[in-house]
């Protein structure tokens, strides 16, 4: 263990005898005094108190005095560095209640010692343990709050929902407790997942409603990257509600969203839609795209990101010539043209250009949209043939399932010693454990951009039906939703490349 080298640890233990216990007493006085002397002998320690609970059994936390005032002397008073224990079942009153109270602590500072399981929880691997504990604590968990629980699984199954109506934009409560749509409200909502599929970003999105004086669900001016996001994302907008969006994975860690991992609930037709569902579904899946892109995408030119260099692969930047007299322009140039040994022979580029190329890559398509619309859609049958797909996942989620189950059966049955972690059972058990999981998040992502990819593909070939006649001025909107990259091969010579997956060459 790390030790600081300037000033000794202060150091606390916990004791508890169960009511269960023959001869209480004695095994409680043996306690105390063990950890008292075992803490005083220690020169790079001090002792700070040996707390206890006596002929408590531990089934109510609020109870037990002693351990919660040595709780809120970690926690509140910043009294404690380290808290020695026998084990995880002395130290709360089950291994929820446990693995709560160890996050509690460390997010504080204050590491847990088991004895008998031989954990520290800052070690890495007391923190794999305790993780792995903490899914054989789910059972545990339906049990402690059982009252709870139950009510809240009847509410998810009978398809009862509610939210937050004082703050939640586009949906008032009605007469019969379901949401109603709020006219003047949705006009918000429409607005926002509109514009970000015309290729906005949540920022410039937040700008622009400020701008115009849009007013988010509390009834506020002031509006965030954050907020337009939490509405793109939140699926009542297209009339259904997913219950148990978020859970906690380990009990150590905060709650997450549910990718799957437990059950969830989806309530469709609930009530009525302010966005239609494929529109949504586009808009996760822009998200999505966004997210997984190592370029960031820019409120500051649609350009942005938007032109690569056909020589070394890197993006175009824009260039200020002559920024102090009357002659100023911006340019586009390969972003490393003079960085390299070589440099880049592609051309820089004014903006109207890039729109000329636009426009004329477009303009082949409207002349003679039907095979373009007949090649698309033969791609999208392709990748929304995915029951092959499927079926791998099904058994990678199979396997992963049982590799867990054995590595809980063995976890809860044994106390792991180090020998054991280095290389015994455990060591096989994790690995595969590991390799199973890895295998079911790479189906799980496979099958994510597929859906991402089919989308993208129907958008463009709706924009292509829309298209009546060729096109004679440069439009933004249609550049934001339709445009992936645009390679410059020589200033004559370019290669548009479409979100759907269509690639036009252009030859000024």
């Amino acid at each position: 263990m790390p030790i600081s080298a300037q000033k000794k640890r202060r150091v606390a233990a916990y004791a508890r005898v169960s009511t269960e216990e023959d001869d209480q007493l004695s095994s409680y006085e043996a306690q105390v005094s063990y950890y008292s002397s075992f803490i005083k002998s220690n020169p790079e320690w001090e002792f700070v108190e040996v707390y206890s609970d006596e002929g408590i059994s531990g089934t109510h936390t609020k109870k037990r005095e002693g351990f919660l005032r040595m709780i809120d002397d970690a926690v509140n008073h910043k009294k404690i560095d380290l808290i020695l224990t026998k084990s995880v079942s002395r130290f709360a009153r089950n291994t929820v209640d446990s693995l709560s109270t160890i996050r509690l602590l460390k997010e504080n500072g204050v590491e847990v010692y088991f004895e008998k399981e031989n954990i520290y929880t800052f070690d890495s691997k007391g923190e794999m343990l305790l993780t792995i504990m903490s899914s054989i604590a789910q059972e545990e968990s339906r049990s402690i709050s059982e009252n709870v629980s139950w009510g809240m699984q009847r509410r998810f199954e009978e398809g009862k929902y509610s939210v937050g109506y004082s703050t939640f934009l586009g949906y008032d409560k009605g007469n019969d407790g379901k949401l109603v749509i709020n006219p003047e409200q949705a006009k918000t909502v429409r607005y926002i997942f509109t514009r970000f599929l015309e290729g906005k970003t949540p920022y410039s999105i937040a700008k622009e409603l400020m701008e115009r004086k849009m007013k988010t669900g509390a009834g506020n001016d002031k509006w965030s990257t954050e907020s337009v996001v939490r509405i793109l994302q939140n699926e009542k907008y297209c009339g259904k509600a997913i219950l148990q969006k978020t859970y906690k994975r380990d009990l150590l860690s905060k709650r997450i969203t549910n990718n799957g991992e437990v059950r969830k609930y989806l309530v469709e037709n609930g009530h009525e839609a302010i966005i239609p569902p494929e529109q949504f579904e586009m808009a996760q899946q822009e998200l999505e795209s966004r997210r997984k892109e190592t370029r960031q995408h820019s409120s500051k030119s649609i350009f942005t990101s938007k032109l690569v260099c056909g020589d070394c692969g890197s993006f175009y930047g824009s260039k200020v010539w002559h920024s102090t007299d009357k002659y100023r322009s911006v340019v586009w140039q390969c972003n490393n043209k003079f960085k390299a040994d070589k440099k880049c022979t592609t051309p820089h580029l004014r903006e109207g250009v890039i729109k000329n190329v636009f426009i004329k890559a477009v303009n082949s398509i409207v002349t003679d949209k039907g095979p373009a619309i007949d090649m698309m859609n033969h791609i999208k049958a392709k990748i929304d043939d995915t029951a092959a797909l499927e079926g791998k996942l099904e058994k990678a989620t199979t396997a992963f399932d049982e590799k867990m189950v054995l590595l809980q059966d063995y976890i809860s049955k044994n106390a792991i010693t180090e020998k054991e972690l280095a290389d015994g059972r455990y060591s096989e058990l994790e690995k595969d454990y590991r390799e199973a999981l890895a295998e079911k998040e790479k189906l799980q992502d496979e099958l994510t951009e597929r859906k991402r990819r089919s989308l993208m593909i129907k958008r463009f070939i709706d924009e292509v039906i829309s298209f009546d006649d060729l096109f004679t001025e440069f439009s933004e909107n249609l550049w934001l939703g339709l445009v992936d990259v645009i390679v410059v091969m020589d200033k004559k010579k370019f290669m548009v490349k479409f979100k759907g997956g269509m690639e036009v060459p252009v030859e000024l």
